[in-house]
């Protein structure tokens, strides 16, 4: 078994690192530069007497970032709501596997949800493409980040799989520390919520036992996340007209900062985060399958449940009645609902210069696919 030494690249900041972490932040003239934006009402030096104050990653936690997503719930959202929680125990640990649809706030939310109802936060997974400069890293590690290392050549990441599969397990069971993982590499650009076979194959390089038993002592728990409007739509549907104009298209270090930013900044409408129950019964299904239709089987459970528990807003219903040319849903919305939701995506698809057609059905297909995914779910 790998020493926790192997993990330091990967692993979040610890309490007795943190202040040598923060005399390094405030000597950054980009993280105060950030800190001006995203603290208006404090000044720089109280900010920092602030910052030096902090004895602890669970102080930060609660002092610095609970405060401001908080407050950025308060503006961009109308309200936050949970299910399934209370079937959960908070004297466990969990692998909370969600759909992903924004880069920051699917796990800020999260962890605001989890310690609002008195458990622990939880470890963040997050991909090494968004660490963009170094005092980024520095500043999720102190979040209890952890590291995904992509885009490495095939030797170097088969090793980081290993290392990284091995830091999740024990993580999971031996310090009994829950856990938050995208079901795939990346954002859903069109809604169509789907696990990563190569996710869940990574996370079973560390186990040592037959499938059900590596599996089950994760405590896999699917958590559907839905958010009445996705303030990135407009620019995911963008990328896909980049991507069909040009299939070589890649997003920029400066794509990737727009989209964080207007992510936090944006209008959400509610917001509603479905827990799902731990994967444990089931996995008993999968024995005597051959391996890749085990990881399928286990995929498709997991979707299963986020499929199912997907909260629909008006505005899922309306886009799949008007990209299917079906009047299916009618009775799910009024003609106000349709109009204030056809309003919204009129003003998001003025922010951009494109197709507009093609940009007008990206948005539609966006919002249907999840409607569309429980219907097909349900019939199963």
């Amino acid at each position: 078994m790998a020493t926790e030494l192997n993990f330091d690249s990967i692993r979040p900041y610890k309490d007795e690192e943190i202040h040598e972490v923060f005399e390094r932040l405030t000597n950054e003239a980009s993280f105060v530069e950030l800190i001006k934006f995203l603290y208006p009402n404090f000044s720089t030096e109280q900010f920092v007497g602030k910052l030096l104050s902090i004895k602890s990653v669970r102080e930060f936690q609660s002092e610095v970032i609970y405060p401001y997503v908080k407050e950025i719930l308060r503006t961009t959202t109308k309200g936050v709501t949970h299910t399934g929680l209370d079937n959960l125990d908070p004297n466990e640990h969990y692998l909370f596997i969600s759909n992903h649809r924004d880069i920051v706030l699917d796990s800020a939310i999260l962890n605001t949800i989890l310690v609002e109802q008195k458990f622990d936060t939880t470890e963040i997974a997050i991909g090494d493409n968004l660490l963009i400069y170094p005092w980024i890293t520095d500043l999720v590690k102190l979040n209890k980040t952890f590291i995904v290392n992509r885009n490495l050549p095939v030797r170097q990441m088969m090793e980081s799989s290993i290392r990284l599969s091995t830091y999740i397990r024990q993580t999971l069971t031996d310090r009994n520390q829950s856990i938050w993982i995208a079901q795939r590499e990346g954002r859903s650009k069109d809604g169509d919520d789907r696990t990563q076979v190569s996710l869940l194959k990574m996370i079973n390089m560390s186990g040592k036992e037959d499938f059900a038993s590596n599996f089950g002592k994760l405590n896999i728990v699917p958590v559907s996340i839905s958010y009445e409007y996705d303030p990135c739509d407009y620019l995911k549907a963008m990328e896909f007209q980049m991507k069909r104009d040009n299939p070589d298209y890649k997003k920029s270090e400066a794509d990737d900062l727009k989209h964080m930013g207007s992510g936090i900044r944006g209008r959400k409408g509610r917001v509603h985060f479905a827990f799902g129950t731990p994967i444990k019964e089931e996995l008993s299904t999968l024995e005597g399958l051959p391996k890749n239709d085990q990881l399928q089987g286990l995929a498709e459970i997991i979707d299963q449940q986020i499929h199912n528990n997907y909260k629909f807003f008006p505005g899922n219903f309306i886009a799949d009645d008007l990209f299917t040319n079906h009047t299916r849903h009618t009775k799910k919305y009024t003609e106000e609902d349709k109009s204030i939701f056809l309003a919204y995506l009129d003003e998001h698809l003025s922010r951009i210069d494109g197709d507009r057609d093609f940009l007008h059905n990206a948005l539609l297909e966006m919002y249907g696919n999840p409607v569309k995914n429980f219907y097909t779910s349900d019939e199963k």
